[in-house]
Formats: structure tokens, sequence, C-alpha cells
């Protein structure tokens, strides 16, 4: 009897984790997954779309540095940390479309 190795896993993302859509080059942020498929967004937001684990990498260090690397990006981070710590609604929205909006309009 031959042992059948069973198929390589397809890698597993957390929330949050920069990944690249390998079919189409695009940088895209982990959202969150539905059974077998991967929800990913662009890090400026946007429309989410689904793909399978196998065509995800994540990110390199320079591709994310486009995003993390930024000073506006940092600020509006930490303000956007702050609302939330604070539990304001309203307040961490905005903060929130802040930071979607600037990587939108800088990074995309």
């Amino acid at each position: 009897m031959h042992d059948n190795p069973s198929p390589p896993e397809a890698m597993t993302y957390r929330e949050g984790t920069y990944v690249i859509d390998t079919r189409s080059g695009r940088m895209a942020q982990v959202m969150g997954t539905v059974g077998p498929r991967v929800q990913l967004r662009r890090p400026g937001g946007g429309r989410e779309w689904e793909v399978t684990p196998v065509a995800l990498r994540l990110a390199t260090r320079e591709e994310r540095a486009v995003v993390s690397g930024c000073a506006e990006c940092v600020a509006l981070r930490a303000a956007q940390r702050q609302a939330v710590d604070e539990g304001g609604t309203q307040q961490a929205v905005e903060a929130t479309t802040a930071v979607r909006r600037h990587v939108r309009e800088v990074h995309a």
C-alpha cells in the first residue's frame, strides 16, 4: 500500500495582511474569508473581490513600503487608532475614511 501524499495546502493569511493577487499583480489587504476563498480590498478601500488562496502571495517589504513608509499614512493611521480607542464612532469613521482616501489618491 502506498502513502498518497496530500496536496500542498494553500497559505492562510490573517485579516489585515498585505498580499499580492498574482493573477493581476494588484496589492491588496486581506479582509476575511468565505469558505475556501479569501476576500481582498485595495489598501485605499473600494470594492472587495475574492480569490483562492493559491492565487496569493505575501507582499514584499518594498511593496508594503508604498503604504507603510509614508509619513502621512503613519499620521493618519495614528489618528485612526486614537479615534477607535476613544470610542467615538463618528470620529473613527471619519479617520478611516481619511486613511482610505489618502491611500487611494496617493498610493494607488
